[in-house]
């Protein structure tokens, strides 16, 4: 029985990586970056349930009021609410104002 001969891989020819920025200078911060508010993990105090808010941000339904349905806790706090039009979403609470005059 012959013995299964050794596979040899040819060598790498790429060239070696370049840094990320040259040394001494600045990283380049692209337009398209997102930016994380890291104040969204403490969350709104003074939310309940059944009390009328309005929906900051500017997302889907922002500026509308709605009223909340259910609060979770996790990570990052958010709240179910339903919105005048009787559309239902999840909001994070820090993205969400109590209205004046509720009580």
């Amino acid at each position: 029985m012959a013995r299964k001969r050794k596979v040899v891989y040819p060598v790498k020819r790429t060239p070696p990586k370049a840094p990320a920025f040259p040394p001494g200078e600045a990283p380049i911060v692209r337009t398209s970056v997102v930016t994380i508010d890291l104040n969204a993990r403490r969350g709104r105090a003074g939310l309940a349930v059944g009390q009328r808010v309005r929906i900051l941000g500017t997302g889907l339904y922002a500026g509308e009021l709605a009223v909340i349905e259910k609060i979770g806790g996790s990570v990052v706090p958010a709240a179910t609410v339903r919105t005048e039009a009787g559309r239902s979403r999840q909001v994070r609470t820090i993205d969400l104002e109590p209205m004046a005059g509720e009580g």
